[in-house]
């Protein structure tokens, strides 16, 4: 049975496989701001907009209710790095913005924005996949993880338009293509 946590997991090999491109980006300095853009554009619909969704407004108020707390342990770690992630995201949204209206000394602070987000983003996967969702499983019933899953898709339907989750995971892999020589199959 795939649970919650799994799917979310799941999630998680294709931000890491973005934020790998990423790094590339910054250590090869790329300039190609359409492929910097489409990757900040696959953290905002995929990372943020489909996957944070899922876990900020399905499972942590199912962990609320389940007795985990609000104010100390892992769920405010894991709000917090989300609310970081959006920082970088704002700071590399607004250097693509400098850079297109010419100012190419901006690479600079995108870079490091880059850099920052790919550093927490594999920080924080880590602790969600070895520390809470191990908790979660602990916690949530099969029932509760099956209708975990039930909701992940009916948001997933009512959010996106049918193949647009396949569409993100095939801009990876076409990015990977230019900056990693390599695609690797679907999991």
């Amino acid at each position: 049975m795939e649970t919650a946590t799994k799917n979310l997991e799941n999630d998680h090999v294709y931000i890491l496989r973005l934020i790998d491109v990423m790094e590339q980006m910054v250590i090869t300095i790329s300039t190609e701001l359409k492929h910097i853009d489409l990757a900040v554009g696959l953290i905002r619909n995929y990372a943020d907009g489909f996957h944070h969704v899922k876990e900020e407004n399905l499972l942590f108020p199912l962990l609320v209710k389940k007795g985990f707390s609000t104010d100390q342990g892992p769920i405010p770690v894991m709000l917090h790095d989300h609310a970081e992630a959006r920082k970088y995201v704002k700071g590399m949204t607004e250097e693509i913005e400098n850079i297109r209206k010419g100012d190419t000394s901006s690479f600079t602070i995108l870079y490091e924005n880059m850099q920052g987000y790919i550093d927490l983003l594999r920080a924080h996967i880590r602790k969600e996949n070895n520390v809470l969702f191990r908790m979660a499983d602990e916690k949530l019933s099969t029932d509760e993880q099956e209708e975990l899953i039930k909701t992940f898709s009916a948001m997933e339907k009512t959010t996106y338009n049918p193949g647009m989750i396949d569409r993100f995971i095939t801009e990876i892999e076409g990015l990977e293509v230019i900056y990693k020589g390599e695609v690797r199959g679907k999991k």
